[in-house]
């Protein structure tokens, strides 16, 4: 982490270095980029919405991280809350911060910059818990979220249009250390 800086991001002027860390890093092609440009926008309209960025020395964009205060109105929550409800944990959903998006370059991971991302965004969280989704397989995202102290809440939901099914976690804040 020597030569990357974690701090504020304005997300919305740097939306497409944002997502071409995200391509490269989520295997992501031109027509998903251009879908997701959109939902990034969109999301940051939100109240509470905040990003972070890592950066380089030279200020290139290596990782970043945005989230926001969960609203279960918002599409993200309606698809996962039916599946959340069935287990008895939809309250999960109310008064936690959602990590929408976190990426780390591939020449960058395996530093420590996912977690300082993450950790000093939940940081700055009023709730008391956090909740995101992450495809569900034992990949090293999913065992970084578990180390904070992320746990599954359910598993095998289905996103419109994801390739891959995704597992709903949540945690308690400030996340583990």
């Amino acid at each position: 982490m020597d030569d990357v800086r974690v701090g504020p991001l304005d997300l919305a002027s740097r939306v497409d270095e944002a997502l071409a860390v995200q391509a490269l890093a989520f295997g992501l092609g031109d027509e998903e980029i251009e879908v997701r440009r959109h939902i990034v926008l969109r999301h940051l309209t939100n109240p509470g919405a905040r990003a972070l960025g890592a950066t380089t020395p030279t200020g290139r964009l290596v990782g970043f991280v945005y989230g926001m205060p969960n609203d279960r109105s918002h599409w993200w929550s309606s698809v996962v809350e039916p599946r959340l409800r069935a287990e008895g944990l939809d309250g999960w959903l109310d008064n936690a911060f959602v990590v929408t998006e976190l990426h780390v370059h591939p020449d960058y991971q395996k530093r420590g910059i996912g977690r300082e991302l993450i950790t000093t965004l939940t940081d700055r969280a009023e709730q008391p818990r956090s909740i995101l989704s992450a495809i569900d397989t034992d990949s090293p995202a999913r065992a970084l979220y578990r180390s904070l102290g992320y746990r599954d809440l359910v598993r095998r939901v289905v996103f419109p249009n994801a390739a891959s099914p995704y597992a709903v976690m949540g945690a308690p804040l400030p996340l583990l250390r």
